[in-house]
Formats: C-alpha cells, structure tokens, sequence
C-alpha cells in the first residue's frame, strides 16, 4: 500500500450518520475464494467457517472455550457420568435431536446423521481431520498412495456407526480423548435423501462411484443443505461471492440476519474503503493492515485475540513432484533452480533455519506484538516449551550449513526458485521477503522469488506436493497437543504428508504417545518430539504471535465475541449470534 493510497483512503468521508447500511444484511469481506462447501472436502478455516454457516454438528465447542462442549443435532453431550459413554471409552451414544428442519423443511433423521459419517469415510480426497475419524473409529491408518477400497471402508464404517433406535452410536476402533472435538470441528450432518437428489452418493454400494475413484472430484457438492441457521441461496463464482439466506425454520429460532454476503475482495485498500463506506460490515485484516484501519470513523477494532494454532511455520517439501509449471527452475543444481530433494540435504534445511529472522519479523510484521517461536506446540497447551527450542538468526551458522550442503556444490553454484503466496495476504509476502534478504546476504548466489496466486491454487498445490517451500500454520481442534505432533510429524499425517516428510524415530514416538493414558508420559514423549524435529529441522517455526490477526466491524455490528475455535476466527463468526443496529 503506498503512502498516497493510504491518505486518500483516509481523507475520503465515511457514511454521516451511524445508522447502517442494509440494517438486515451482513456483508464480510475476506482476502481470497474458497475451495468449496463440501463437508466431506473442506480442510482449510475459511472454508470450514461457509460450512459451519449451513451445516451443524453433533455438538459444538462452547464460545470462549476449549474442550467444553454444548448439544447441537444431539441432545445431550455424552460422558461417562451420563451413561452415554460406556466405561472402556469406545461406545459413543448420541440422542439425535427430533423435529430438526433441513433447509428444505424435510426432518433429520437417525440414519442422516450415520449417511454423513459414512460419506465422509468414502469420499475420494476428504480433507480436515477425516484422518483421525479414520484412525479413532475404523482403526485404519492407510497409506495415501494405497487406499483401502471404498467398498471396504464402506463395510467397516457401517460396523463402526449404526442407528438404535434414536441413538448413532459410534463404536471406537480405540479410546480417543479427542473424539467430541474432531466430531465438532469435522462432523456436520447432511441430507441423505437431498445428497441423492443432487446425483451424489445415495447411500449404497453400487453408488459408492459418485464419491470414490478417479471421477469422483467431479461429484463434489456445488450446493449445500444442512440445518444451520443459514441456506446457501446463490455461489456467483464470477463475482467471487456467497449469498447466504436465512433459515426460518431453524430449531433454535430464526436469526436476526435475514441475509450474509461473503465477498473476495483481494485488494486491502478496497476492503478498507468499502469498511469506511458502510458497503462492508466485517473485513479480514491483520497487524499489518492496522495502521489504514486503526482511528477510521464507526469502526471498531479487537485486538490481541490469540489464535490457538501454531502459525506461521516455514514447510519444506523434500521431494517436490515436478510439474509443467515447475516453481523448481531448471530443476537442477546449477544455479539456476534446485533439484526436487533439495530440502533432503539437513544443511540445506538447517542453512534456511538460521537464515529467517523472527527477531525482524516480529518488529517490522507483527509490529512487537510476539516473539520468536520456540518449538511446534502452540502456546497455552500441555508440552509447550518457552525458550530452548528457537532458530535464533545466525547468518555465521546458516553460511556454515549451507556450504556443507551438497559437498560444497551449492555454495559454489546458488540456488534459485519460487515461493507461492496467496492474494490478499499482507504477512505471507513480508515473511518471505525477510528471508530473500537474508539468503541473499548470505550468498548472493542465493536467490528465491515470490508468485502471487489464489488461497484454493495455493493449497491445491501444496496438497499436491508442488510447491519447494511455503509459509503456513496448522491448527487442531480443542488444542489437543498430539494432534500436533501427528499431524506435523508423524509419516501419514496430514502435513507430514504434504512434505513427504517420514522418520521412523518421529513415528514411533508420535504413536508411543497416543498409546500412553498417562498425561506425564505423554510429555515425556512430546518433550522428545520437539527435540527431534528442532535437530532435523523438519519445518522452521517463525513467530509466536500475541493477537495478529484482528476482528474489525463497524460499530453497528452487534453481539460478536470472540470463540477462538470457531473456524476462521477472529475475522469469522457464527453469523447466528449477529445482527446490525
């Protein structure tokens, strides 16, 4: 943003009175597209934020907290002390809530609830956490390149999720004390009646074609029909929104909000004038941003609202797939690219460890509001280390990696590639930017550029294995420390897998500690995890921030607080607690 945008967003006048724009209609702003609504495909927090807004779950995270819980489709949350879990932990029973409306005003059933956790299983390229369900009800732990045949999964998951009565009962493949968190931040419920309609899967064996097997990514919703408090009424692709209408048939009353839009506008200098207009009620918007917004006239900005994730982490793929559009260069080490087990060599790792500067980082990004991050566990939960396990900036020590790396070969002839960032983001190109300057100090021979793209092509990428490096953060749900460590380090966690990543040591430790009931035990195996992946120098955490994404709204928007488990907080919210005055 120059200085010159930034006086005339500034000088222009905002509405003159504070009465809103639209009283009945919410319109957020985000940076980017999203990849879709599909409960059954949806892994990134943007998108699970549109599916939350349809879909509903079993039961729900409690605002303001992490491992409380509140009743949705079911009527009650089950436990030992209300006899819905049974005392070895693996029976799981869930009263379904009766006389719940879908969008199209048919009832909820029993067997919905069960059709969706079995779609889930059997949907060709499921995202989120349906490895876990995986893992914690039918006991499987596949390796992606060899799946279980749908037809499988199918006869297990029917075994592992039945109907009594009008109970769903899940029978765990093993004990899991994350189970009611993957269930509320991955759960959500469909029509099985509606899913056929729509030439989805059906519910039978002979249908499982739709959503399993090379043609199923065309099979993927483009329509959404949950029991939300919002229907979807209109995806314009073109104009890069989403019309949500609301649902005057919703179990716990209508919304106060007749209408949300949510819109890509990429362009921050645009998002910060449609705000100071009153044409937007909520935008996306970090630290970086704050100076355009911070004193602008009826906007209110929350800070300091810690996410529960650990972002931002700098990834490494140690076996890039090359494509046509290679971001690799020549694809060789000769200076002018790399080769695909570039990030193989540990000195090459260890060189770009010490080489990022979270020190400038945190003072010119995050403007001083964090630190230098210290091991992979997020702040606030069980095996979070302060000091000890930092890349402190060493451009002495990444010089000495990096000229061990390859034999000398690579000091001697550079290396050159592309980082992919996704428009609309203001941290992502900072970061990468900090650490072009200090390769490039370390050697001038060292060079790295950026490529803007959009968030779906980002993390279409990535998934695919595309991309050298990129910067990212992960989140779990209810902070569940080994879900970290699983999903980071552990060879078919979900981002362990992005970077081809595997180290029997890592997996046998990951897999110690979920066998272990004892929570000491399970530090000592996570305490051994952070070293390891601190050594090896598996992915670099840069900064601990302390609030950097903010919550802005104008002041007519009413009733938000901050729920830091919803998908996408604080820039997204339940719309159903919202209403403008």
């Amino acid at each position: 943003m120059s200085p010159a945008a930034l006086a005339l967003i500034l000088a222009l006048p905002g509405p003159a009175a504070a009465a809103p724009k639209n009283p009945d209609t919410l319109v957020y702003l985000t940076r980017s597209d999203d990849l879709g609504i599909d409960p059954a495909r949806v892994g990134d927090g943007y998108s699970r934020h549109l599916a939350a807004t349809v879909y509903e779950a079993l039961v729900a995270i409690k605002p303001g907290t992490r491992d409380e819980f509140e009743p949705r489709l079911s009527t009650a949350v089950p436990s030992r002390q209300n006899g819905l879990v049974s005392a070895d932990g693996r029976t799981w029973r869930f009263p379904i809530r009766e006389g719940v409306q879908f969008q199209d005003g048919t009832i909820l059933t029993p067997e919905d609830a069960r059709f969706s956790f079995l779609r889930r299983f059997v949907a060709t390229g499921s995202e989120g956490l349906s490895d876990e369900l995986l893992r914690v009800l039918l006991g499987l732990d596949p390796e992606p390149e060899r799946p279980p045949a749908a037809a499988e999964l199918l006869r297990r998951a029917r075994e592992a999720v039945i109907v009594e009565g009008r109970d769903l009962v899940f029978r765990l493949a093993r004990p899991s004390p994350s189970f009611l968190a993957i269930l509320a931040a991955d759960g959500y419920i469909l029509s099985k009646a509606w899913c056929a309609a729509q030439g989805d899967w059906d519910g039978t064996e002979a249908g499982l074609g739709k959503v399993s097997g090379p043609q199923s990514s065309r099979s993927m919703l483009q329509s959404a029909l949950g029991t939300g408090a919002f229907r979807l009424e209109r995806w314009d692709r073109a104009a890069r929104q989403i019309v949500f209408s609301r649902h005057d048939g919703y179990w716990r009353g209508p919304a106060r909000l007749k209408r949300v839009i949510v819109k890509a506008v990429p362009e921050v200098s645009t998002r910060v004038l449609m705000l100071k207009n009153g044409d937007a009620d909520v935008i996306a918007a970090s630290v970086v941003e704050e100076p355009l917004i911070r004193g602008l006239p009826g906007v209110k900005v929350f800070d300091g609202l810690r996410q529960p994730n650990r972002s931002p982490l700098m990834f490494f793929n140690f076996h890039v797939e090359p494509s046509g559009d290679s971001d690799m260069g020549s694809g060789r080490l000769d200076g002018e690219g790399i080769p695909p087990d570039f990030f193989c060599d540990k000195d090459v790792r260890l060189g770009f460890a010490y080489a990022m500067d979270s020190g400038r980082y945190v003072r010119e990004v995050l403007r001083g509001r964090g630190r230098a991050a210290s091991g992979f566990i997020p702040p606030g939960l069980p095996g979070y280390s302060k000091r000890g396990l930092e890349f402190k900036h060493d451009r002495r020590k990444a010089a000495a990696h990096f000229r061990k790396a390859f034999g000398g070969k690579l000091w001697e002839r550079g290396f050159k590639f592309t980082v992919l960032v996704n428009t609309g983001s203001s941290w992502r190109p900072a970061l990468v930017d900090i650490l072009r300057r200090e390769l490039a100090a370390v050697n001038p021979k060292f060079l790295i550029d950026t490529r803007v793209v959009d968030w779906s092509t980002f993390l279409d990428r990535a998934g695919k294995r595309r991309i050298p490096l990129y910067v990212q953060g992960v989140w779990e749900p209810a902070g569940d420390p080994l879900l970290y460590a699983r999903a980071l380090l552990h060879g078919r966690g979900r981002m362990a897998l992005r970077m081809r990543y595997e180290d029997p040591r890592a997996d046998a430790l990951v897999e110690g500690a979920e066998a272990s009931q004892d929570p000491a035990s399970r530090l000592i195996f996570l305490e051994k995890l952070q070293r390891l992946a601190r050594e090896e120098a598996v992915f670099v955490p840069v900064a601990e921030p302390r609030g950097d994404v903010l919550r802005v709204q104008r002041e007519w928007v009413k009733g938000y607080r901050f729920s830091p488990y919803f998908p996408g907080a604080p820039e997204t919210s339940d719309y159903y607690e919202l209403w403008k005055g």
